[in-house]
């Protein structure tokens, strides 16, 4: 059976989760009950051998509070019901795939890092730090890829903790020295969120691109195939829109296409190469006039009273959106006590659809709500729009050519149900063809993504285990744009027809 299938829904898969996208196929997964493996502690040990560094038994604390995540929760499905694996092979036995022998490069390479893609992981596990703030990770991670022969450019493009790495093969063969050299880029996520660390398994998603990179550049070197490498360093995922900053400086235009992995609390052995949902986060501030809550309450306007009149009006708009669509938020203020009317308040809100133009409609519906508060107590609004990102559009090409290999590893591909939830990458993959897989890292029970429970999760060997076969699924997707000119024709052809859509 193929690990490829197709979840139906109605059998039970995702039974948490509304069908967000239509079926494309009528083919049909049989299925099973699984249950996710529970954990101890989290590791506080470096791999054998390391130096330097003491871990302290718990996750770090944090000094501050900062803006909670605007964009990524990936993987928002439910566990349970299972489909069938498939039998697991050897690297050997892959004489099916595309270049057998690649995959044995690859295979090789991953095997070899493996301790050191470890000790990397749990030290950025171990040292959080919040968007914009990567400073440690970031010098860790361009110390790491300097080492391993790539030139790096550190504070990539005037943002202080983007970074760049970059390297280039050109093959001895005659007929490859007047060929073009395609260009694969790779992205490294790096923040954490406030309080709970690398709750979306950052730590993760960064020794993913690292190995992605390493492993198509032995590949490169050993076959002696022509090819481009772009690593990036990609700040602020978590509600600051590092990529879209990164893609607006042109951080991305070399690249023929773009991959990168994301872990999730899912059902163990599978990989999510759906859709995700177009984001808009929307600041809101309330001003009144302050008076004493009991001597003279007809003086003021009272801006907490605007506050929780706006997030009652948009309760009741829930009624009248569709199932696809979420909008959701918190209230805040400053300086308040039960005995004066407070005279500011500011609200957080997110809005979010499957696609952009869906956004667009829905943004305008909240922000109605926001004014309808404002005349009803007599405040004054202000509206500030953040850094919205669009949906995911994986490639269907390379999402095929990442699901070949999974699957030989024992991982079922769902092709129908993605993320519900929101990711700066969703830009980039309408800028040029790209793969964002999610795949499941087995968590604690309601310890999915953003939970204390998931940054436990994230430092787990089987975890680990996870992301290097997915490493190895996504480096022979990227490899083979460089060395496929045909199948670099088809992932173009592919996303441009997607583009139409």
């Amino acid at each position: 059976m193929s690990g490829r299938t197709l979840c139906n829904v109605q059998a039970g898969c995702f039974v948490r989760l509304l069908p967000f996208w239509r079926k494309r196929s009528a083919a049909k997964s049989h299925s099973r009950v699984r249950e996710a493996p529970r954990f101890a502690e989290i590791p506080t040990a470096l791999t054998a051998g390391a130096t330097g560094l003491v871990r302290d038994a718990g996750l770090p604390p944090y000094a501050h509070f900062a803006n909670t995540c605007l964009h990524c929760e990936p993987g928002a499905h439910s566990a349970g019901v299972h489909s069938e694996k498939p039998p697991a092979y050897a690297a050997h036995a892959l004489g099916d795939l595309f270049r057998a022998d690649v995959m044995k490069t690859i295979e090789d390479k991953i095997d070899e890092l493996d301790p050191e893609l470890r000790e990397l992981s749990l030290d950025i596990l171990h040292h959080p730090e919040l968007a914009w703030e990567e400073r440690r990770t970031h010098d860790k991670l361009t110390k790491f890829m300097s080492s391993h022969g790539f030139d790096v450019t550190p504070h990539y493009l005037g943002l202080k903790t983007a970074w760049r790495a970059v390297y280039t093969y050109k093959s001895t063969f005659a007929n490859a020295l007047n060929e073009k050299t395609r260009v694969i880029g790779v992205n490294s996520e790096m923040d954490a969120l406030p309080g709970i660390g690398r709750a979306c398994g950052h730590n993760l998603i960064a020794i993913g691109g690292v190995g992605v990179a390493l492993a198509i550049k032995a590949t490169l070197e050993k076959h002696n195939v022509s090819g481009k490498i772009i690593l990036l360093g990609t700040p602020a995922e978590e509600g600051g829109g590092g990529k879209i900053s990164l893609l607006k400086r042109g951080a991305y235009k070399e690249m023929d296409a773009c991959i990168m992995c994301h872990p999730s609390g899912t059902p163990v052995d599978h990989a999510y190469l759906g859709p995700s949902l177009a984001c808009q986060p929307i600041d809101v501030e309330f001003f009144g006039h302050g008076a004493h809550a009991a001597w003279a309450p007809w003086e003021a306007q009272n801006a907490l009273d605007a506050a929780f009149i706006a997030y009652s009006n948009i309760s009741v708009l829930r009624q009248q959106i569709k199932p696809t669509h979420r909008v959701h938020g918190i209230v805040s203020g400053k300086d308040w006590a039960p005995n004066i009317i407070p005279d500011y308040s500011k609200m957080r809100w997110i809005v979010r659809a499957p696609t952009w133009s869906e956004v667009e409609i829905l943004r305008n519906r909240v922000k109605a709500c926001f004014e309808a508060a404002a005349h009803a107590t007599g405040c004054k609004l202000t509206i500030t729009e953040g850094v919205g990102c669009r949906d995911v559009r994986q490639n269907s090409v390379l999402a095929h050519q990442f699901a070949d290999v999974v699957e030989r590893y024992g991982i079922t591909s769902v092709f129908e149900e993605g993320m519900a939830a929101s990711t700066d990458f969703g830009d980039v993959t309408y800028a040029l063809p790209a793969l964002h897989p999610g795949y499941s890292i087995p968590s604690l029970p309601n310890g999915g993504n953003h939970t204390p429970q998931f940054t436990e999760a994230a430092g787990k060997l089987e975890a680990h285990k996870a992301t290097l076969i997915t490493i190895k699924g996504l480096a022979m997707a990227g490899f083979r744009v460089l060395d496929d000119k045909a199948f670099a024709g088809e992932v173009r052809k592919a996303w441009e027809e997607q583009m139409k859509q």
